[in-house]
């Protein structure tokens, strides 16, 4: 299916925040693509929960959960302010939608809606 994303000839610029949260890490970034089809990181931002998990040998989901809500809206404003832009430069937002830990990805597209609307 192509859009105005995938088509092979996009007719401006376009800056994309994509937000990851389906396990146990929080990141953003920032990627420009340009109309040429070329595509630059502008930003990546990752949190990590390693220390949070480790006494539990792994990936404990609720814990993951709960540290994706305290940490999201800290990566998405670094990772847009690493990139030297605003939000209101967005042209599209992306967010894992699956497979994964439910907990971190409906806090991810939770975060993804809510800085669409």
């Amino acid at each position: 299916m192509e859009n105005s994303l995938t088509a092979a000839s996009p007719t401006r610029d376009q800056l994309v925040l994509g937000i990851e949260s389906s396990c146990d890490d929080t990141a953003a970034a920032v990627v420009r693509r340009l109309a040429n089809g070329e595509r630059r990181i502008l930003s990546n931002v990752t949190q990590s929960q390693f220390d949070r998990h480790a006494a539990y040998g792994g990936v404990v989901p609720e814990i993951a959960a709960r540290a994706h809500v305290e940490r999201i809206d800290g990566v998405i404003a670094q990772a847009i302010e690493k990139s030297g832009h605003t939000y209101s430069d967005l042209t599209a937002i992306a967010a894992t939608a699956g497979p994964g830990l439910i907990g971190g990805v409906m806090v991810g597209l939770t975060a993804a809606k809510g800085l669409a609307l």
